[in-house]
């Protein structure tokens, strides 16, 4: 895959250093931004779970040993040991024993996840579908007059772009004037998607479609058109980046689907092109993110590796990086409104329904252990505490009773009046000891308050014993 990459040769023109290229690090400081972070996370284990799915599906018998899911980890992008991530849904996956007697347990697909499979294929199915498909494709090829794309390039970007599993087979032959595939005489790879025709309706991109809206017309190719731009909280913008900005945004917007490589590299007009290249393919994407390596590779394809490093540095209110999920994404900030994808599709509404059982599964199972272990825990206090009561209870009238006979006659035996002290001692041991007590339970022999009390309690007892024998 990286001989691919490297026979593309970008091309650098040496010109003066800008703004961006001299002080950028140290105007500005990376702030988080918790509702695009929360748009990354929430995807935490969709991409293997679907991964897994698919393989599952394309079985014969439906079913997957365990043994071939460990040997395919790295290429499922399974986090975990692949039978606790497959134990982690058990409203997704089933394990089963074939005969009774297997060693390593058939992994299989539950009903649930079937029928959220059967709606996903018929999204794919769909003529609108399929459509949008393309034309995002149609694009990504004219974008930088490209016109070809390595088949494994778009394997990288398969997951973004929304592409189905056997895309080259059912989808591209039905597209015969937008594009085909041959074979590449790139090494290291099988083929590529090259473009057929190209469509001056679809060369625009959308920032120019939006400026031709607002400006009713008035528009005219090569305008200045200013790339919306939002900030996390809490980040700061100083007068001499505030200025710079000001004046980036009045240069002229070159058109993603114009090749404007023979730019300096380090000039601001490059900077712009290059930063509009990148907001039209995020807007591909049918979640207005993906990973910055796969976007990198893409760059380094286009020529332009370089030139998207420094646009996703110096233009963070464009584009914001997320470090969630143990790698760096992407994300394009117009895209989301409050953390939310502001335009949805039908494959993402899919995806949505597979979060959602997995989610709901996930809390439920918490919900259940955790009830059932507090109702557990609170049978077993509540049995304890009943218990002690019932004996504490039952030597408290025992107590009454002896102290009750006693009223009428004299009495002067220390030991009956140990006993009895005694027996009071045990009763109070009793009910330090049930869980009730808390903090309030004196088992600790050495404590020196606790006998002290004790013989207080003793000497009161004894001594209104001996008033009533007067």
């Amino acid at each position: 895959m990286k001989s691919i990459f490297r026979t593309i040769s970008s091309r650098r023109q040496a010109g003066h250093r800008t703004f961006a290229d001299t002080t950028a690090e140290d105007v500005y400081k990376f702030v988080r931004d918790r509702g695009l972070d929360h748009a990354v996370e929430r995807e935490k284990n969709l991409r293997p779970l679907l991964s897994l799915k698919d393989l599952i599906r394309s079985e014969p018998a439906k079913s997957v040993p365990i043994s071939v899911i460990t040997t395919q980890k790295d290429s499922l992008r399974v986090p975990l040991r692949p039978i606790e991530f497959i134990r982690s849904f058990p409203s997704v996956f089933q394990e089963s024993l074939p005969g009774g007697i297997g060693i390593h347990p058939h992994i299989s697909l539950t009903p649930e996840i079937l029928n959220l499979d059967a709606d996903e294929q018929l999204v794919y199915g769909s003529e609108t579908y399929k459509q949008g498909l393309a034309d995002r494709l149609l694009k990504l090829l004219m974008i930088n007059r490209i016109n070809k794309i390595p088949l494994e390039l778009l394997d990288l970007l398969k997951w973004d772009l929304g592409l189905p599993q056997d895309y080259v087979q059912t989808m591209v032959p039905e597209f015969p004037d937008y594009f085909r595939v041959i074979k590449s005489k790139l090494r290291g790879c099988s083929g590529e998607l090259e473009l057929v025709c190209w469509s001056n309706d679809h060369a625009v991109s959308l920032l120019e479609k939006k400026a031709r809206t607002v400006g009713k017309g008035e528009y005219t190719k090569g305008s200045a058109i200013a790339f919306p731009m939002k900030f996390s909280n809490g980040f700061v913008v100083d007068k001499k980046m505030k200025k710079w900005i000001d004046d980036w945004q009045k240069l002229p917007y070159i058109s993603p689907y114009e090749n404007a490589l023979h730019l300096s590299a380090t000039s601001d007009e490059s900077d712009k092109w290059a930063a509009a290249v990148l907001h039209e393919i995020m807007n591909l994407f049918v979640s207005k993110k993906a990973e910055k390596d796969a976007i990198l590779h893409l760059g380094e394809f286009m020529g332009l590796r370089s030139r998207f490093k420094r646009v996703l540095h110096n233009h963070p209110g464009v584009f914001y990086l997320s470090s969630k999920l143990r790698t760096h994404t992407v994300v394009l900030r117009d895209g989301y409104k409050r953390g939310m994808l502001i335009e949805s599709n039908e494959l993402v509404t899919s995806r949505n329904r597979y979060m959602k059982l997995m989610n709901t599964v996930k809390k439920n199972n918490k919900a259940v252990s955790s009830s059932s272990s507090k109702r557990e825990d609170k049978g077993k206090v509540e049995g304890e505490v009943c218990d002690t009561d019932a004996k504490a209870g039952n030597d408290d009238i025992s107590g009454s009773d002896v102290e009750d006979d006693r009223k009428g006659e004299f009495v002067d035996d220390d030991s009956e009046d140990d006993e009895v002290d005694q027996n009071q001692s045990l009763n109070r041991g009793r009910r330090n000891s049930s869980p009730r007590a808390g903090r309030r339970s004196f088992g600790n022999s050495g404590s020196r308050d606790k006998p002290q009390s004790r013989r207080n309690k003793i000497g009161l007892k004894t001594e209104k014993k001996r008033s009533r024998m007067y």
